[in-house]
């Protein structure tokens, strides 16, 4: 197994780690979030329903006209703002996090504050 099959393992086995433990309800829907080198994607899932609320990334044309790269905490706390704002417009006030097998820091934590600014309550 080289270096980055061996990442991406670790990644995978987090990941399962955190899902198991966090699940989104009708009431508390869980935010998502997954990260790439180029780019920060967030949904806002009722898992139960099986049905994504709202989705936005860096590639949303709202985002996309705003900032140059993606991979910044300036891109990701723009789009925590985006999609808790259209999480609020769907009714949804309190949320669960799924960070997705990432640390909470950088981007990620960077994403969290943006949409807490904006309104959303986990």
């Amino acid at each position: 197994m080289n270096k980055n099959q061996a990442k991406l393992a670790g990644l995978k086995r987090r990941k399962r780690r955190v899902r198991s433990k966090v699940f989104g309800t009708a009431e508390r829907p869980r935010l998502s979030v997954h990260r790439t080198n180029a780019h920060i994607y967030a949904q806002v899932i009722d898992d139960c329903d099986a049905k994504v609320i709202c989705a936005v990334s860096t590639l949303t044309a709202e985002i996309k006209s705003q900032v140059k790269v993606g991979s910044n905490k300036e891109a990701a706390e723009l789009v925590g703002k985006l999609v808790a704002e259209r999480a609020l417009s769907a009714g949804v006030k309190e949320v669960t996090f799924d960070r997705g097998g990432h640390i909470y820091h950088g981007r990620i934590k960077a994403l969290a504050e943006g949409a807490r600014e904006a309104g959303l309550k986990f």
